[in-house]
């Protein structure tokens, strides 16, 4: 087995948003600002190379939206899906699993494109796409609060084109991989746990978004249920300390992985690394 970080570029987001109830003149210090008060964030991706298996875990924003939408969260960056690929040997039609942690935008965006006659399909035809049952009726029904973050576009084709493989319990789902689900940011949401050289990798998603939000009372506003939110970090730390995990991060621009350990100030990061630097 091999893993690969795919970068598929950044985007902005509102800190005050991102950190919740936190002060700024707190979270700034660990996840600095600029001016508009937002924040930049990577959509890091992971490739799992097992045997004959090429397994995508998210996609991305994709480019499938207008500049109006786009213009809302300043992408930036060079990196694409595509390029990421391309640059470690393979393309999009080598993906034979896309592992999606839920259904926003910024997570499942790259997995449907338009083709050569402006027709929405998947952008990995020869995948299998798994969500989360829960996830998948949460998005095709969605919340006011999380509408614009379920974009059909994004969504109904997998279901379409029959590639849709709904998980309904915790477990392995692939050789060497698990999914874990929690539900505080939104139902469902699939945190995969990857079985690799002897040690358990945990694709974060939106779990927990970057080492800045380790501390227990950091969590997003755009979580639907914040206090439930905090009994899944809870859960996960346990675990994760006593077992020596390896976190890896979708979203923090500035540390790919790290581990925990136990504090007097609660859990926190032991050391940051890639994993590259961590099993070199």
């Amino acid at each position: 087995m091999k893993i690969y970080p795919i970068l598929t570029g950044n985007l902005k987001l509102d800190g005050g948003a991102m950190f919740g109830v936190v002060p700024k003149v707190i979270w700034n210090k660990l996840y600095p600002a600029d001016e508009n008060n937002l924040c930049n964030w990577s959509m890091r991706c992971m490739l799992i190379v097992d045997g004959d298996r090429k397994i995508l875990i998210d996609s991305g924003v994709g480019d499938k939206q207008d500049d109006k939408f786009f213009g809302h969260y300043y992408l930036n960056g060079d990196e694409t899906l595509e390029k990421s690929l391309n640059k470690i040997g393979y393309s999009v039609d080598d993906i034979t699993d896309n592992i999606l942690t839920h259904l926003h935008f910024d997570h499942v965006g790259g997995s449907v494109k338009y083709n050569d006659n402006n027709e929405l399909e998947p952008t990995f035809k020869n995948a299998t796409y798994w969500v989360s049952k829960a996830q998948w009726e949460w998005a095709t029904h969605p919340n006011r609060r999380e509408k614009a973050s379920f974009l059909t576009e994004n969504i109904i084709p997998m279901m379409e084109k029959g590639k849709l493989n709904l998980v309904e319990d915790e477990g392995e789902i692939l050789p060497n991989i698990t999914a874990r689900i929690y539900n505080g940011h939104t139902d469902g949401q699939i945190i995969p746990h990857v079985n690799y050289n002897g040690k358990t990798i945990a694709f974060m998603g939106d779990l927990l978004p970057s080492t800045a939000h380790i501390p227990m009372p950091y969590v997003m506003s755009y979580d639907t249920r914040p206090l439930l939110t905090l009994e899944d970090k809870k859960k996960f730390f346990s675990e994760a300390v006593a077992k020596d995990y390896i976190l890896f991060f979708e979203h923090d621009l500035y540390n790919e992985c790290c581990n925990l350990q136990e504090t007097s100030k609660g859990v926190r990061a032991k050391e940051t690394f890639t994993l590259e630097e961590y099993f070199d």
